[in-house]
């Protein structure tokens, strides 16, 4: 890492804005859809600045690769010593480096001029199967610079090519791989497994060292997959750019290009097999600050609050009183659930808790109106079974917010992970004041559903503290904690019926 106090010297009291600088090292794609375009689409959904350095231009299209022209040695690293010289670079991500010499070129100028992180995307072979580099340059990715690497990103071909040709099938054969090129240098592995046989979802693992992690999401059905890699690894660099820590990095990248595959699975640019998506959806949504707001941690469910504005009346309290004395008591997440009041007095009194839940670094959800949602910019949305679809909603708000959706069934909880949400509230568990209508699944619904759902579920419905254990008590590792409405806000002390519902939380 490449200490800023010279930068911070320079800049000290003139008033000047740093922006995150990302320097993309790549191959021009003709068509837009992936290298040098790609990166700097990515880099500017992320609100990042990028430069560029090319090392080759490409003639390709949606139908392949027609022809590949690599630029001479020395005036790449003229480029980079241009960039790297005047420009204060936080992140270098590499892509298509299609010689030997190249890579010498770039790992020299990267010990000339340290930078934060280095990104490395292994480029050999495009998502549509094209050799793009060839074998020469597999000594110099091995030798020179993955050593110098934070992350490698390869996919399931360039990691066989890697490891000397070897078959990877499953997900222990991406383990293997990931540990295997760890052993080369690289701090971070990340192994893509798109092209996993047999897999209906699209699983990535992650190696850091120390510990695995997989990183599952929705196999998105569309030909629009163009350019998925060299958009994974340019995002990471943007994440890490403006110092978010590597895994959270990873998973901001996997949830951007996720959402934007979902938004541009029925575009139609080109008529060959294999089209690009559109990285810059957001701006479609007229929302100008596309950074999220509060990366989705799952363990953020452990005691979800869920406000109720009959209660709050009831016992003379205004909803920014009780989600205050709710986060004082320890809620670990807050829902604003508002059947009654008008639009625009609902907005006012989110934006009065928005300011309360930043405050204390408790993120603030609103329950089925995504429009109050974006209106008091709050950190996400909870939606049931008759609201808006949760695909839909996805595409609404972007990647950067957190959306629930109610399920009672495992084919709920299948959709609403398909579909794009982040977790899933499954209930009513046990009878409830609040919606008395609602059929209970009870415990043994609630195990069924979470042993059937891919997502983190909280559990809702009836649950007090004379129950509350018994929910926790299933076991189920996706089980991250439960909701409550009347065992918090029907009390006249909100604080001191959270601590007791987190005290029972936290001691099993």
């Amino acid at each position: 890492m490449l200490e800023e106090s010279a930068y911070a010297a320079v800049t000290q009291g003139s008033g000047l804005r740093r922006l995150a600088h990302v320097l993309t090292v790549a191959g021009s794609d003709s068509g837009g859809g992936a290298g040098i375009q790609a990166d700097i689409k990515a880099c500017a959904a992320a609100c990042v600045y990028c430069s560029s350095v090319i090392t080759s231009v490409t003639a390709q299209n949606t139908i392949g690769v027609q022809g590949v022209y690599s630029l001479a040695e020395n005036f790449v690293a003229e480029q980079l010593r241009s960039v790297l010289s005047d420009m204060q670079v936080d992140v270098i991500k590499t892509g298509m480096l299609p010689s030997p010499g190249m890579i010498t070129v770039l790992c020299q100028s990267i010990k000339e001029f340290p930078v934060r992180a280095i990104v490395v995307d292994p480029v050999m072979v495009s998502t549509s199967g094209d050799v793009l580099s060839g074998p020469s340059t597999l000594s110099g990715f091995c030798k020179e610079l993955l050593p110098l690497a934070d992350i490698v990103t390869p996919n399931l071909k360039e990691a066989s090519a890697l490891l000397g040709g070897i078959s990877l099938d499953t997900v222990d054969d991406m383990r293997f791989a990931a540990k295997s090129i760890h052993d080369f240098g690289a701090r971070n592995v990340l192994v893509k497994g798109g092209d996993l046989p047999g897999s209906s979802d699209a699983i990535d693992v992650f190696f850091d060292g120390e510990q695995f992690h997989e990183l599952c999401g929705p196999r998105i059905m569309t030909r629009n997959t163009h350019g998925t890699g060299c958009t994974l690894a340019s995002y990471i660099a943007a994440e890490l750019a403006k110092g978010t820590p590597m895994l959270q990095s990873v998973q901001a990248a996997k949830s951007f290009v996720k959402s934007a595959l979902l938004y541009s699975k029925d575009l139609m640019i080109g008529n060959g097999p294999q089209g690009p998506f559109d990285h810059l959806f957001m701006l479609k949504n007229q929302l100008n600050n596309y950074a999220p707001k509060w990366t989705f941690n799952a363990n953020s469910l452990l005691l979800y609050a869920v406000t109720d504005s009959r209660m709050n009346k009831k016992w003379a309290r205004s909803i920014t009183e009780a989600v205050k004395a709710s986060i004082e008591g320890g809620a670990t997440i807050i829902q604003l659930r508002e059947k009654e009041a008008e639009t625009s007095a609902f907005v006012k009194t989110a934006v009065d808790c928005m300011a309360i839940c930043r405050s204390y670094n408790v993120p603030l959800l609103i329950n089925d109106r995504i429009d109050v949602a974006l209106a008091c910019d709050a950190d996400g949305v909870h939606i049931g079974q008759s609201d808006m679809p949760a695909e839909l909603a996805r595409k609404i708000l972007g990647p950067g917010k957190i959306i629930g959706v109610s399920c009672k069934t495992p084919a709920q909880a299948m959709k609403a992970w398909t579909d794009g949400a982040d977790y899933i509230g499954c209930g009513g568990v046990f009878p409830t004041n609040t919606k008395q209508s609602n059929p209970t699944i009870g415990l043994k619904g609630l195990e069924t559903v979470c042993l059937a759902s891919k997502l983190p579920v909280v559990a809702i419905g009836g649950i007090g503290a004379g129950n509350i254990q018994s929910v926790m008590e299933l076991g189920v590792q996706n089980l991250k904690g439960v909701a409550v409405v009347s065992a918090l806000f029907d009390q006249e002390s909100v604080a001191t019926e959270t601590r007791r519902l987190k005290s029972l939380l936290t001691v099993r």
